[in-house]
């Protein structure tokens, strides 16, 4: 089985930024995307922060990241009714991503 982010190393970021628009991106990775800002940035030929670049890169607009946290808000307790469990922030991240941007 290949991993989700072979041949893919960005898509490892827009996860990233999904996480954190909902308030579940754990700290090892927050701090693996920080330090891989000036990779970024030189590979990207953009500034900011890392989630700038990533915004940017995926030409998200202003208003995705609240947009995301409504869906998962709306959506976790109806998740966690249908299916006895809870919601899994990194399952709706990929899914999010793959749906919406097509695993970018």
């Amino acid at each position: 089985m290949s991993d989700r982010y072979d041949d893919k190393p960005f898509l490892r970021y827009v996860d990233a930024w999904v996480l954190d628009a909902i308030g579940h991106l754990d700290e090892p990775t927050r701090a693996y995307c920080v330090a891989m800002e000036p990779t970024l940035r030189q590979s990207l030929g953009l500034t900011g922060s890392w989630t700038a670049m990533v915004a940017t890169q995926m030409k998200f607009p202003p208003e995705l990241a609240a947009q995301i946290r409504k869906i998962w808000a709306d959506g976790k307790g109806k998740f966690e009714a249908a299916n006895g469990r809870p919601a899994d922030p990194a399952q709706f991240a990929m899914t999010f991503i793959d749906r919406n941007f097509g695993r970018s």
